[in-house]
């Protein structure tokens, strides 16, 4: 019971360590939290761990601006293995066709996390996409969005995927959402990794 409790512990560190280096571009740190084959699927990137933080320092030195914010977590922990479900908002600020905006998404980060020589970190993390929206900065402003290309994108992270868009990024269309057949997929791909076998 110690060593679950214990466990435990370290992987909501591990959680709240992603969310408070990667936001604050302490690199080094950010790097520590992936296992070496680690992989980061987002709306604009997919890959390597390795990769995503080379994209991400790009993205700061280019103004891109994505924070994150964690609420509570469920932790299904199987010996060295655990599936971490973490609510979160994801939030960017960024030029929606000449207004400056805040998109914030609601959401889950679904993680598969996994101890390797004493030390529990992620191997797979999945975002979960159950809404969003997007206000301008300035409430005074009026903003128009195409109405068209908006209803292009998947409705759990639909304004997130229009503002990067906007920036140049191409957004994946088949991301999990609050309900379908991708969310369904990945819990079972959860309930396949913690009963041992391989992603």
């Amino acid at each position: 019971m110690e060593k679950e409790l214990i466990d435990r512990l370290a992987i909501r560190d591990l959680i709240e360590n992603w969310a408070v280096w990667r936001d604050a571009g302490d690199w080094e740190r950010f790097a520590t939290v992936w296992h070496d084959d680690g992989v980061m699927m987002a709306t604009w990137f997919q890959g390597p761990a390795r990769d995503f933080i080379r994209v991400t320092q790009e993205g700061w030195k280019k103004g891109v601006s994505i924070l994150h914010f964690l609420g509570g977590s469920s932790i299904d922990l199987a010996g060295d293995r655990a599936i971490v479900q973490t609510k979160m908002t994801i939030s960017q600020r960024g030029d929606v066709q000449g207004v400056l905006c805040d998109v914030v998404c609601t959401g889950r980060f679904y993680d598969f996390v996994e101890k390797r020589d004493g030390r529990w970190g992620v191997v797979l993390r999945q975002p979960i996409y159950e809404k969003d929206r997007v206000d301008p900065v300035d409430p005074s402003v009026r903003l128009e969005l195409d109405r068209k290309a908006l209803a292009e994108f998947p409705v759990g992270y639909r304004h997130l995927a229009y503002i990067q868009t906007q920036i140049g990024y191409t957004v994946k269309r088949d991301m999990p959402q609050l309900t379908g057949a991708e969310v369904e997929a990945l819990y079972a791909r959860g309930a396949q990794w913690l009963a041992g076998e391989k992603l």
